[in-house]
């Protein structure tokens, strides 16, 4: 074999490795996180992986320590709740009826052993009024009609 085919052969040896790697590596990452349905119906295939689960604290779950370094909760689902207990930091907007995203362990396949919290606050992007912008009181609609005129 000519030296000219060995450093091909050895580059695409190189190159199918790191196409492999690179998949193994994303194919972790494509979908960020689970509902708490979706957890919940695929609890089998995922107990003991690392997951990060969505969902809504329900009402009358959450108990946190005084020292603000653990919580337990449920998160809303269809038919059943998924308990989340977590420790460490916890956000300081960490309520009931609120959105939020899990990241830990599936334990058990009704429990997630979370290690971060993160919560997702909408009404933060909202318009204080209905139908207006953060640019103005005019919906893009309301400008576009407008602008026709």
């Amino acid at each position: 074999m000519s030296s000219g085919k060995k450093l091909a052969a050895a580059g695409l040896v190189v190159a199918g490795a790191t196409f492999y790697m690179a998949y193994l590596g994303a194919s972790a990452s494509w979908q960020y996180y689970l509902t708490a349905e979706e957890c919940l119906a695929d609890a089998a295939d995922l107990a003991g992986s690392r997951i990060r689960v969505s969902g809504r604290i329900a009402t009358g779950t959450l108990v946190i320590s005084p020292r603000r370094d653990q919580a337990e909760f449920a998160l809303e689902a269809a038919d059943r709740g998924l308990k989340v207990s977590c420790q460490g930091t916890l956000p300081d907007n960490l309520a009931e009826q609120i959105d939020v995203v899990v990241e830990g362990k599936l334990e058990t396949p009704a429990l997630v052993r979370g290690d971060k919290v993160l919560t997702r606050c909408a009404s933060k992007y909202e318009s204080r009024h209905k139908g207006e912008t953060r640019a103005g009181s005019a919906t893009v609609a309301q400008r576009r009609q407008e602008t026709l005129r």
